[in-house]
């Protein structure tokens, strides 16, 4: 017995304590995790919770030993000096310091989550490299959701009490038996590290990824559960995600398929009509009363009164979805028709190709083109990314000049913004094109006191911001009317992205990327609502047809006002799956095979897979491949215009 109590006090005994202590960590975390976002994961019951827990483990593994290489190999070095003091302390507070970052890296992804419905990887870091607000929203986060902040809390303080130091109770005095025996132990734990790294081990083991955890869930948005933050940050540190996946070795067939090379047929002569393109920040299709009738009983009535008024005499498609999840998204799917699959297009190593947009292209007509944005310059990389995409300027926070109307986290609130914006396109020479991004329906979801009270509150905090900006938009127009060349001016809205959900409907891998988009021209024929689809990336060749554009150019997505309904198609990157939408189906494909297949017009909770169940799932999938393979070969090749 005294053996063996010596033996608990071992520097391998103490990591195995302190191993399952982190594994314990790692479970409250998840749990954790599902409790507060239960509602984005309406099909979950206790036996699939399970399922997700039992994969988890996977990647617990390969985060602790990430997380923990310095802390094991200072503990498992085969010296004496091991049992210093001084040292003991040095390494307690390394794997205290580094376990407690884990901890709250995964507890922020609680909060982040329900605007991303991913977990975070480390594109997260270069995201928001430029900006430096960040201390000031974590803070206010902090705040706000001090439920997480407190559990995050407990965890660490529990990771300071808990810790199991080694106290080397068993003294080897033998040189010749100490030193093989301790060799034979960093051998040891060095091969199950790397084991618990790669999720296996064998020639045949391809070391895990954040796609593993797919094979634990039934929808992709689910293995979030699965998954843990540091896991997924560590795995995307400085990789490449680009390579051909080789679907087609005949480019002629590949082309033949699919191709994103536009060589359009004008209907007539080029129509210099001005164009303006509004991406209002987190602008969910849920927000709405004018798609939503049937919501609550027929009783909704959304938040957005104006915007409904202008979508009923505009341009609207029933099924319309955002590329992306992420603001960063949206630029490049809106502005020069690139999906995003993967990454973001802007953190890639290929954001420097050159490409075409809808400032380039019509720059060529002899258009004058400026992008607006109200955070501080620089912020999310918009004005990197307006300057590569060929806009003559870019207007932030510095070319607004007036602090006072900064809402203190993010950019100038949107009507003072909107109307900066409306004042300057006074004064641009005609033809022009624009674009701006709205800001103040995001978190921490704050309106101008002036405004308390104004707006319906919801049942979610960014309810009364969507209230608020609907009037900004309301007053920009009032604005815009009083031009004389407000009729030659053709209006494209769409949102970035949908953000906090009150229903249910809106919660599926389909509707989570639902968004509002339309195309209005005042007092034109451009009007109607169309049961098809439409996505961000067929913005720029809808304007381009609608002005008869007559050039040769490369665009992912489609025309969907003047081209018809059997070129329409949508297409979505989700937690590892590629999503293709086209007719009534969704075909969810993980890059090798089929996962699912759901109708999403009579099935809208998708609750019926009918993979092998429906004649189109062959043509669906080949025609996604092509997309794919268009994508990430262009991508490689810097081949993103025509030369």
């Amino acid at each position: 017995m005294d053996k063996l109590k010596k033996f608990a006090e071992e520097p391998i005994a103490a990591i195995l304590r302190n191993f399952l202590l982190i594994m314990v960590i790692c479970v409250l975390c998840r749990l954790f995790f599902f409790w507060v976002n239960q509602d984005l994961f309406p099909d979950v019951t206790a036996d699939r919770l399970l399922t997700m827990l039992r994969g988890g483990v996977q990647f617990d593994l390969s985060a602790f030993a990430y997380t923990n290489i310095l802390y094991l190999f200072l503990l498992i070095l085969p010296f004496k000096f091991r049992a210093n003091e001084l040292y003991q302390k040095i390494v307690k507070w390394i794997f205290i310091v580094t376990n407690s970052i884990a901890i709250i890296m995964t507890n922020c992804d609680v909060v982040f989550f329900r605007f991303t419905n991913r977990r975070t990887t480390f594109s997260i870091f270069n995201e928001f490299q430029n900006d430096n607000n960040v201390g000031s929203i974590i803070g206010k986060s902090a705040l706000e959701y001090w439920y997480v902040t407190l559990f995050a809390a407990l965890l660490i303080y529990a990771l300071y009490k808990l810790y199991k130091k080694p106290s080397f109770l068993i003294d080897i005095k033998n040189k010749w038996v100490y030193y093989p025996l301790h060799t034979a132990i960093l051998a040891l734990v060095v091969y199950f590290s790397v084991v618990s790294m790669r999720g296996g081990f064998g020639a045949f083991t391809r070391p895990i990824t954040l796609s593993n955890a797919t094979q634990y869930v039934e929808k992709s948005i689910e293995s979030a559960i699965v998954l843990n933050t540091p896991f997924c940050i560590y795995r995307t540190i400085g990789k490449s995600t680009y390579k051909n996946p080789g679907y087609f070795a005949d480019k002629e067939e590949l082309n033949r398929i699919f191709s994103p090379i536009h060589t359009p047929k004008p209907q007539g002569e080029f129509k210099p009509l001005n164009v303006v393109i509004i991406i209002m920040e987190s602008f969910g299709k849920e927000y709405t009363g004018f798609f939503n009738k049937d919501l609550d009983n027929g009783t909704y009535k959304g938040y957005t009164p104006f915007l409904d008024s202008l979508m009923a005499e505009s341009l609207t498609f029933e099924y319309s979805y955002s590329n992306g999840r992420k603001s960063i998204d949206a630029m490049p799917s809106i502005l020069t028709s690139i999906p995003m699959f993967k990454e973001p297009y802007i953190l890639t190593p290929y954001s420097t190709n050159e490409i075409n947009s809808i400032a380039s292209l019509l720059g060529e007509k002899g258009y004058y083109s400026a992008f607006f944005h109200g955070a501080p310059n620089g912020s999310m990389g918009f004005q990197a990314f307006a300057k590569s995409a060929k806009f003559n300027d870019y207007f932030g926070l510095d070319e607004y000049n007036n602090n006072d109307d900064y809402d203190g986290y993010w950019a100038i609130w949107d009507e003072e913004f909107f109307q900066f914006y409306a004042k300057k396109m006074g004064e641009f020479k005609q033809p022009f094109v624009t674009s701006i991004f709205s800001a103040t329906s995001h978190h921490p979801f704050q309106i101008p006191a002036r405004y308390e009270g104004r707006f319906p509150e919801g049942d979610q905090p960014i309810h009364k911001c969507v209230g608020y900006s609907d009037n900004a938009l309301r007053q920009f127009f009032k604005t815009m009317s009083k031009y004389d060349w407000y009729e030659n001016t053709l209006f494209v809205f769409s949102a970035d992205h949908i953000n906090q959900v009150s229903h249910k409907e809106y919660t599926t891998d389909a509707e989570s990327f639902s968004i509002p988009i339309f195309f209005y021209q005042p007092n034109s024929t451009l009007k109607g609502r169309r049961q098809s689809l439409t996505q961000q990336i067929d913005i720029m060749p809808s304007i381009l047809g609608y002005l008869n554009y007559d050039k040769p150019y490369v665009a992912f997505g489609n025309d969907v006002i003047t081209q018809n309904d059997s070129l329409k198609y949508d297409v979505n990157y989700n937690n590892q799956i590629f999503q293709i939408y086209r007719g009534d189906l969704m075909l969810q494909f993980d890059g090798e095979q089929t996962k699912a297949i759901y109708n999403i017009k009579n099935d809208r909770m998708l609750t019926t897979n009918l993979k092998n169940q429906v004649a189109e799932q062959d043509s669906l999938e080949l025609y996604l491949k092509a997309n794919i393979q268009q994508y990430l070969t262009r991508m490689i090749d810097n081949d993103l215009i025509i030369k």
